[in-house]
């Protein structure tokens, strides 16, 4: 399966495109932070994203675009702008024809480290060593972007067969 994942950001949108299944090894085929200049007005920068990220999804082929799900944070400008470039990421693959699953933070940090209380350096080490890495993917965009990457390619097949078998059961 190859999973391309997204850390949204409008300033920086984490990318990584990495190839792997449950219960095998993942590897890293691209790895990148997409940027966008604030002072360009928001519609530029959106679409400045959609271009990189319709680019990304052309070049890799991705089975999946995985995405962090947009939780609540006390600051309303970045939730904003977090959820916009969350909403160009999925616009971008429903275009393509491929498929967007969703992630919560605990969910990406559980699923690489083990433990959903996981502070950013464990997750970049833990990114570092599942793909390796000579060196930590920087800035801690394109990490995070990795490790929901590996997430889906290691929960995602499988809650895919859970679904699966559920819908023959019914």
């Amino acid at each position: 399966m190859r999973v391309l994942g997204v850390d949204p950001g409008l300033t920086r949108c984490g990318v990584a495109v990495v190839e792997g299944d449950a219960g095998r090894s993942v590897r890293a085929l691209h790895i990148d932070v997409l940027t966008t200049p604030t002072t360009v007005p928001i519609e530029i920068r959106l679409v400045q994203l959609e271009v990189g990220l319709g680019s990304i999804l052309e070049s890799f082929g991705p089975d999946v675009v995985a995405i962090e799900r947009v939780f609540s944070q006390h600051n309303v400008r970045t939730a904003m702008a977090t959820a916009q470039s969350a909403a160009v990421a999925m616009l971008v693959a429903a275009r393509a024809g491929v498929r967007v699953a969703m992630h919560t933070p605990t969910e990406v940090k559980a699923a690489v480290t083990g433990s959903g209380r996981a502070d950013k350096a464990q997750v970049t080490a833990m990114v570092t060593r599942v793909l390796g890495l000579t060196q930590a993917p920087r800035p801690a965009d394109a990490a995070d972007a990795a490790a929901i990457a590996i997430c889906q390619a290691w929960r995602g097949s499988a809650q895919d067969r859970l679904g699966a078998a559920a819908a023959r059961l019914t």
